[in-house]
Protein backbone atom coordinates (compact mmCIF):
# COMPACT_ATOMS: atom_id res chain seq x y z
CA UNK A 1 0.00 0.00 0.00
CA UNK A 2 1.41 3.42 -0.61
CA UNK A 3 1.22 6.40 1.33
CA UNK A 4 -1.19 7.76 -0.91
CA UNK A 5 -3.60 5.24 -0.48
CA UNK A 6 -2.94 5.44 3.23
CA UNK A 7 -5.47 6.97 5.42
CA UNK A 8 -4.71 8.32 9.05
CA UNK A 9 -6.13 6.63 11.51
CA UNK A 10 -9.37 8.12 13.19
CA UNK A 11 -12.71 7.33 14.92
CA UNK A 12 -14.53 4.54 13.07
CA UNK A 13 -18.06 5.47 12.11
CA UNK A 14 -20.77 3.47 14.20
CA UNK A 15 -22.75 1.51 12.04
CA UNK A 16 -25.88 2.59 10.45
CA UNK A 17 -28.37 0.88 12.88
CA UNK A 18 -27.00 1.78 15.71
CA UNK A 19 -28.32 4.88 16.65
CA UNK A 20 -31.83 4.21 15.83
CA UNK A 21 -31.26 1.18 17.40
CA UNK A 22 -30.35 3.00 21.03
CA UNK A 23 -32.85 5.43 20.51
CA UNK A 24 -35.51 2.46 20.20
CA UNK A 25 -34.42 1.04 23.47
CA UNK A 26 -34.79 4.52 25.37
CA UNK A 27 -37.84 4.95 23.77
CA UNK A 28 -38.67 1.51 25.16
CA UNK A 29 -37.45 2.33 28.43
CA UNK A 30 -39.55 5.28 28.34
CA UNK A 31 -42.66 3.86 27.67
CA UNK A 32 -42.38 1.16 29.69
CA UNK A 33 -41.46 3.60 32.82
CA UNK A 34 -44.83 5.53 32.25
CA UNK A 35 -46.81 2.23 32.65
CA UNK A 36 -44.90 1.20 35.14
CA UNK A 37 -45.13 4.59 36.91
CA UNK A 38 -48.87 4.31 37.64
CA UNK A 39 -49.13 0.80 39.02
CA UNK A 40 -46.30 2.00 41.41
CA UNK A 41 -48.66 4.78 42.86
CA UNK A 42 -51.38 2.57 43.31
CA UNK A 43 -49.22 -0.07 44.85
CA UNK A 44 -47.78 2.46 47.32
CA UNK A 45 -51.51 4.31 47.83
CA UNK A 46 -53.17 0.96 48.78
CA UNK A 47 -50.37 -0.40 51.65
CA UNK A 48 -50.55 3.27 53.07
CA UNK A 49 -52.46 2.95 55.41
CA UNK A 50 -50.20 0.08 57.35
CA UNK A 51 -47.02 2.78 57.37
CA UNK A 52 -46.81 4.41 60.45
CA UNK A 53 -44.12 7.03 59.20
CA UNK A 54 -45.04 10.61 60.23
CA UNK A 55 -44.92 13.88 58.14
CA UNK A 56 -45.01 16.80 60.44
CA UNK A 57 -45.63 19.32 57.95
CA UNK A 58 -47.69 17.81 55.41
CA UNK A 59 -50.16 15.76 57.96
CA UNK A 60 -50.91 15.90 61.55
CA UNK A 61 -50.47 12.48 62.61
CA UNK A 62 -49.09 9.26 61.03
CA UNK A 63 -49.93 8.35 57.54
CA UNK A 64 -52.15 5.71 58.82
CA UNK A 65 -53.73 7.98 61.68
CA UNK A 66 -57.91 8.29 61.31
CA UNK A 67 -57.52 12.01 60.53
CA UNK A 68 -54.55 11.74 58.05
CA UNK A 69 -56.51 8.62 56.08
CA UNK A 70 -59.78 11.03 55.91
CA UNK A 71 -57.57 13.87 54.50
CA UNK A 72 -56.60 11.17 51.83
CA UNK A 73 -59.72 10.01 51.31
CA UNK A 74 -61.04 13.21 50.45
CA UNK A 75 -57.95 13.99 48.13
CA UNK A 76 -58.99 11.22 46.42
CA UNK A 77 -62.34 12.07 45.93
CA UNK A 78 -61.70 14.99 44.62
CA UNK A 79 -59.01 13.74 42.10
CA UNK A 80 -61.64 11.47 40.79
CA UNK A 81 -64.27 14.29 40.28
CA UNK A 82 -61.79 15.62 38.52
CA UNK A 83 -61.54 13.79 35.64
CA UNK A 84 -64.86 13.25 35.67
CA UNK A 85 -65.32 16.64 34.82
CA UNK A 86 -62.43 16.86 32.50
CA UNK A 87 -63.82 14.39 30.69
CA UNK A 88 -66.35 17.11 29.27
CA UNK A 89 -64.26 20.39 29.94
CA UNK A 90 -60.52 18.73 28.59
CA UNK A 91 -61.44 16.18 26.12
CA UNK A 92 -64.82 17.25 24.56
CA UNK A 93 -64.55 20.98 25.31
CA UNK A 94 -67.79 21.43 26.96
CA UNK A 95 -67.51 24.32 29.35
CA UNK A 96 -70.39 23.60 32.35
CA UNK A 97 -71.20 25.63 35.07
CA UNK A 98 -74.07 23.29 36.11
CA UNK A 99 -71.53 19.86 37.22
CA UNK A 100 -71.93 20.47 41.20
CA UNK A 101 -75.46 19.76 40.36
CA UNK A 102 -74.68 16.17 39.94
CA UNK A 103 -72.46 15.90 42.85
CA UNK A 104 -75.01 17.18 44.85
CA UNK A 105 -77.68 14.78 43.42
CA UNK A 106 -75.70 11.69 44.00
CA UNK A 107 -74.88 12.93 47.79
CA UNK A 108 -78.26 14.07 48.77
CA UNK A 109 -79.89 11.73 47.02
CA UNK A 110 -77.44 8.63 48.95
CA UNK A 111 -78.46 10.01 52.25
CA UNK A 112 -81.98 10.72 51.59
CA UNK A 113 -82.69 7.44 51.03
CA UNK A 114 -80.40 5.82 53.11
CA UNK A 115 -81.69 8.20 55.88
CA UNK A 116 -85.60 8.47 55.08
CA UNK A 117 -86.33 5.30 53.00
CA UNK A 118 -83.85 3.16 54.92
CA UNK A 119 -82.62 1.02 51.53
CA UNK A 120 -79.67 -0.53 51.42
CA UNK A 121 -76.31 1.60 51.13
CA UNK A 122 -75.28 0.06 47.80
CA UNK A 123 -79.21 -0.11 46.54
CA UNK A 124 -78.77 3.83 47.67
CA UNK A 125 -75.49 4.55 45.80
CA UNK A 126 -76.80 2.80 42.18
CA UNK A 127 -80.26 4.17 42.57
CA UNK A 128 -78.80 7.38 43.25
CA UNK A 129 -76.26 7.47 40.24
CA UNK A 130 -78.93 6.09 37.84
CA UNK A 131 -82.20 9.03 38.55
CA UNK A 132 -78.58 11.68 38.51
CA UNK A 133 -78.10 10.28 34.72
CA UNK A 134 -81.52 10.51 33.78
CA UNK A 135 -81.52 13.86 34.95
CA UNK A 136 -78.69 15.00 33.22
CA UNK A 137 -80.23 13.07 30.06
CA UNK A 138 -82.69 15.90 30.77
CA UNK A 139 -81.13 18.75 31.14
CA UNK A 140 -78.85 17.94 28.40
CA UNK A 141 -81.26 17.51 25.66
CA UNK A 142 -82.22 21.17 26.67
CA UNK A 143 -78.68 23.22 27.35
CA UNK A 144 -76.69 21.22 24.68
CA UNK A 145 -78.89 22.05 21.94
CA UNK A 146 -76.74 25.75 22.71
CA UNK A 147 -73.20 26.36 22.32
CA UNK A 148 -70.62 28.75 24.16
CA UNK A 149 -71.43 31.10 26.20
CA UNK A 150 -74.92 30.31 25.86
CA UNK A 151 -74.24 26.57 27.40
CA UNK A 152 -72.69 27.92 30.06
CA UNK A 153 -75.46 30.41 31.12
CA UNK A 154 -78.20 27.57 30.75
CA UNK A 155 -76.32 24.91 33.32
CA UNK A 156 -75.10 27.85 35.55
CA UNK A 157 -79.44 28.10 35.44
CA UNK A 158 -79.93 24.54 36.31
CA UNK A 159 -77.44 24.68 38.80
CA UNK A 160 -78.48 27.94 41.13
CA UNK A 161 -82.21 26.13 40.83
CA UNK A 162 -80.80 22.77 42.47
CA UNK A 163 -78.77 24.90 45.09
CA UNK A 164 -81.89 26.90 45.97
CA UNK A 165 -84.15 23.73 46.29
CA UNK A 166 -81.52 21.85 48.43
CA UNK A 167 -81.37 25.27 50.76
CA UNK A 168 -84.75 24.99 50.54
CA UNK A 169 -85.41 22.22 52.95
CA UNK A 170 -88.23 20.87 50.91
CA UNK A 171 -90.24 18.61 53.66
CA UNK A 172 -87.31 18.58 56.11
CA UNK A 173 -85.26 16.10 53.48
CA UNK A 174 -82.12 17.99 52.49
CA UNK A 175 -81.30 20.06 56.10
CA UNK A 176 -81.43 23.37 54.61
CA UNK A 177 -78.28 25.08 55.12
CA UNK A 178 -76.49 23.29 57.80
CA UNK A 179 -76.72 19.77 56.02
CA UNK A 180 -77.67 16.48 56.05
CA UNK A 181 -75.81 13.76 58.52
CA UNK A 182 -75.72 10.00 57.07
CA UNK A 183 -77.68 8.08 59.59
CA UNK A 184 -74.59 5.77 60.75
CA UNK A 185 -77.34 2.65 61.84
CA UNK A 186 -78.45 2.98 58.04
CA UNK A 187 -74.28 1.70 57.13
CA UNK A 188 -72.30 -0.94 56.92
CA UNK A 189 -71.02 -1.82 60.04
CA UNK A 190 -67.46 -1.78 58.45
CA UNK A 191 -67.95 2.18 57.44
CA UNK A 192 -69.15 2.95 60.62
CA UNK A 193 -66.39 4.61 63.52
CA UNK A 194 -63.20 6.60 63.44
CA UNK A 195 -61.42 2.63 63.63
CA UNK A 196 -62.75 1.81 59.96
CA UNK A 197 -61.68 5.06 58.44
CA UNK A 198 -59.13 2.99 56.19
CA UNK A 199 -62.34 1.40 54.95
CA UNK A 200 -63.21 4.20 54.00
CA UNK A 201 -60.33 5.17 52.51
CA UNK A 202 -60.25 1.93 49.89
CA UNK A 203 -63.33 3.11 49.07
CA UNK A 204 -62.05 6.44 47.97
CA UNK A 205 -59.24 5.47 46.22
CA UNK A 206 -61.31 2.25 44.60
CA UNK A 207 -63.66 5.35 43.12
CA UNK A 208 -60.83 7.15 41.80
CA UNK A 209 -59.33 4.06 39.92
CA UNK A 210 -62.61 3.39 38.37
CA UNK A 211 -62.78 6.72 37.02
CA UNK A 212 -59.79 6.77 35.92
CA UNK A 213 -60.45 3.44 34.16
CA UNK A 214 -63.04 4.64 32.65
CA UNK A 215 -61.93 8.11 31.16
CA UNK A 216 -58.71 6.44 29.68
CA UNK A 217 -60.67 3.71 28.17
CA UNK A 218 -62.53 6.48 26.58
CA UNK A 219 -58.80 7.97 25.47
CA UNK A 220 -57.54 4.65 23.87
CA UNK A 221 -60.99 4.19 21.95
CA UNK A 222 -62.41 5.71 19.12
CA UNK A 223 -64.84 7.88 21.13
CA UNK A 224 -61.40 9.05 22.22
CA UNK A 225 -60.60 10.51 18.72
CA UNK A 226 -64.18 11.83 18.34
CA UNK A 227 -64.25 13.93 21.43
CA UNK A 228 -60.85 15.52 21.05
CA UNK A 229 -62.42 16.59 17.25
CA UNK A 230 -65.75 17.98 19.00
CA UNK A 231 -63.42 19.84 20.82
CA UNK A 232 -61.05 20.98 18.18
CA UNK A 233 -63.87 21.46 14.89
CA UNK A 234 -67.43 20.22 15.88
CA UNK A 235 -67.97 20.33 12.00
CA UNK A 236 -65.24 17.83 11.89
CA UNK A 237 -67.73 15.04 13.13
CA UNK A 238 -70.44 15.93 11.48
CA UNK A 239 -68.68 15.78 8.09
CA UNK A 240 -68.32 12.21 9.39
CA UNK A 241 -71.37 11.67 9.18
CA UNK A 242 -71.71 11.54 13.32
CA UNK A 243 -74.20 13.33 15.22
CA UNK A 244 -72.10 16.06 17.75
CA UNK A 245 -75.18 16.45 20.00
CA UNK A 246 -75.82 12.91 20.14
CA UNK A 247 -72.09 12.68 21.24
CA UNK A 248 -71.84 15.79 23.60
CA UNK A 249 -75.35 14.40 25.53
CA UNK A 250 -74.04 10.94 25.75
CA UNK A 251 -70.60 12.43 27.49
CA UNK A 252 -72.51 14.57 29.54
CA UNK A 253 -74.56 11.57 31.14
CA UNK A 254 -71.77 9.59 31.30
CA UNK A 255 -69.52 12.44 33.43
CA UNK A 256 -73.09 13.27 35.34
CA UNK A 257 -73.07 9.97 37.00
CA UNK A 258 -69.45 9.50 37.44
CA UNK A 259 -70.10 12.82 39.98
CA UNK A 260 -73.13 11.13 41.33
CA UNK A 261 -71.20 8.38 41.87
CA UNK A 262 -68.65 10.30 43.40
CA UNK A 263 -71.01 13.01 45.65
CA UNK A 264 -71.97 9.24 47.16
CA UNK A 265 -68.60 8.22 47.93
CA UNK A 266 -67.38 11.95 49.34
CA UNK A 267 -70.58 11.76 51.66
CA UNK A 268 -69.59 8.49 53.07
CA UNK A 269 -66.20 9.93 53.66
CA UNK A 270 -67.07 12.83 55.28
CA UNK A 271 -70.24 11.89 57.00
CA UNK A 272 -72.75 14.02 55.12
CA UNK A 273 -74.01 16.34 52.46
CA UNK A 274 -73.79 20.22 52.96
CA UNK A 275 -75.47 22.78 50.47
CA UNK A 276 -71.60 23.21 48.97
CA UNK A 277 -71.85 19.95 47.04
CA UNK A 278 -74.98 21.44 45.34
CA UNK A 279 -72.97 25.00 44.13
CA UNK A 280 -71.43 26.69 41.81
CA UNK A 281 -68.39 27.11 43.31
CA UNK A 282 -68.09 23.91 43.57
CA UNK A 283 -67.64 23.92 39.88
CA UNK A 284 -65.74 26.63 39.69
CA UNK A 285 -63.03 25.23 41.55
CA UNK A 286 -63.27 21.58 39.37
CA UNK A 287 -62.66 24.32 36.68
CA UNK A 288 -59.43 25.13 38.77
CA UNK A 289 -58.72 21.62 39.12
CA UNK A 290 -58.79 20.73 35.85
CA UNK A 291 -56.54 23.76 34.74
CA UNK A 292 -54.34 23.65 37.69
CA UNK A 293 -52.98 19.93 36.48
CA UNK A 294 -53.62 20.13 32.80
CA UNK A 295 -56.69 20.39 31.03
CA UNK A 296 -56.94 17.51 28.65
CA UNK A 297 -53.98 15.85 29.78
CA UNK A 298 -53.58 11.89 31.15
CA UNK A 299 -53.27 12.57 34.81
CA UNK A 300 -53.45 16.51 34.88
CA UNK A 301 -56.83 16.55 36.53
CA UNK A 302 -56.25 13.87 38.96
CA UNK A 303 -53.18 15.42 40.51
CA UNK A 304 -54.76 19.17 40.38
CA UNK A 305 -57.99 17.56 41.95
CA UNK A 306 -55.87 15.66 44.59
CA UNK A 307 -53.36 19.10 45.26
CA UNK A 308 -56.44 21.17 45.24
CA UNK A 309 -58.42 19.39 47.98
CA UNK A 310 -55.11 18.63 49.71
CA UNK A 311 -54.31 22.33 50.16
CA UNK A 312 -58.05 23.67 50.97
CA UNK A 313 -57.86 21.17 53.84
CA UNK A 314 -54.62 21.98 55.29
CA UNK A 315 -54.94 25.69 54.91
CA UNK A 316 -58.43 25.69 56.50
CA UNK A 317 -56.97 23.69 59.02
CA UNK A 318 -54.15 25.82 59.89
CA UNK A 319 -55.16 28.92 58.47
CA UNK A 320 -55.27 30.86 61.54
CA UNK A 321 -51.61 30.46 62.39
CA UNK A 322 -50.96 32.07 59.52
CA UNK A 323 -50.17 35.66 58.99
CA UNK A 324 -52.02 38.09 57.32
CA UNK A 325 -53.32 36.87 53.88
CA UNK A 326 -51.46 33.82 54.09
CA UNK A 327 -54.53 32.71 56.72
CA UNK A 328 -56.99 32.62 53.92
CA UNK A 329 -57.24 29.79 51.55
CA UNK A 330 -59.14 31.32 48.69
CA UNK A 331 -56.12 34.08 48.62
CA UNK A 332 -53.21 30.98 48.83
CA UNK A 333 -55.22 29.00 46.40
CA UNK A 334 -55.97 31.87 43.63
CA UNK A 335 -52.54 33.00 44.07
CA UNK A 336 -51.29 29.27 43.25
CA UNK A 337 -53.78 29.43 40.65
CA UNK A 338 -52.56 32.61 38.96
CA UNK A 339 -49.20 31.41 39.05
CA UNK A 340 -49.53 27.93 37.50
CA UNK A 341 -51.59 29.67 34.77
CA UNK A 342 -48.47 32.20 34.27
CA UNK A 343 -45.57 30.14 34.19
CA UNK A 344 -46.99 26.55 33.60
CA UNK A 345 -49.44 26.89 31.05
CA UNK A 346 -50.56 23.29 30.85
CA UNK A 347 -50.90 22.49 34.23
CA UNK A 348 -48.67 20.38 36.61
CA UNK A 349 -48.56 17.59 33.82
CA UNK A 350 -46.61 20.14 31.70
CA UNK A 351 -43.66 20.49 34.04
CA UNK A 352 -42.54 17.08 32.98
CA UNK A 353 -40.65 19.64 30.47
CA UNK A 354 -37.78 20.41 32.56
CA UNK A 355 -37.22 17.16 33.56
CA UNK A 356 -36.94 16.04 29.77
CA UNK A 357 -35.14 18.88 28.75
CA UNK A 358 -32.65 17.65 31.47
CA UNK A 359 -32.72 14.21 30.73
CA UNK A 360 -31.76 15.11 27.17
CA UNK A 361 -29.02 17.54 27.96
CA UNK A 362 -27.20 14.80 29.95
CA UNK A 363 -27.48 12.13 27.55
CA UNK A 364 -26.29 14.52 25.03
CA UNK A 365 -23.26 15.60 27.37
CA UNK A 366 -24.52 19.50 26.54
CA UNK A 367 -26.71 21.78 28.24
CA UNK A 368 -29.97 21.13 29.14
CA UNK A 369 -31.87 22.68 26.10
CA UNK A 370 -28.59 20.97 23.24
CA UNK A 371 -30.98 18.47 22.63
CA UNK A 372 -34.36 20.76 21.48
CA UNK A 373 -31.81 23.15 19.61
CA UNK A 374 -30.43 20.56 17.66
CA UNK A 375 -33.75 18.88 16.62
CA UNK A 376 -35.05 22.74 15.76
CA UNK A 377 -31.86 23.07 13.72
CA UNK A 378 -32.56 20.14 11.17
Amino acid sequence: MSLLEAEPAGPTEPAAGAEPAAQTGRSAWVARAKRLTPMAVLLVAVVLPWSTLDVPVLFDGPLNSPGTLQLLGVCLVFGGLALGYDLLFGHAGILSFGHALFIGLGAYGTAILLGHAHWPLWTAVVVAAAGTAVVAALLGAVALRVAGIALTMVTLAFAQVGWIVVNRDPGGLTGGEEGLPLDSAALPSGLVGVANTVNLYWLALAFLVLVVLVVHGIRRAPLGRVLTGLRDDERRIAVLGLSPYRVKLGTFILAAALAALGGAVYVLVVGGATPYLASTDLTLSLIVMAVLGGAGTRWGAVLGGILYAYLDQRLTHVGGSLPGPLGQPLFVLGTLFVLAVAFVPGGLAGLRLPVELLRRGLRSGGPPGGGLRTRASR
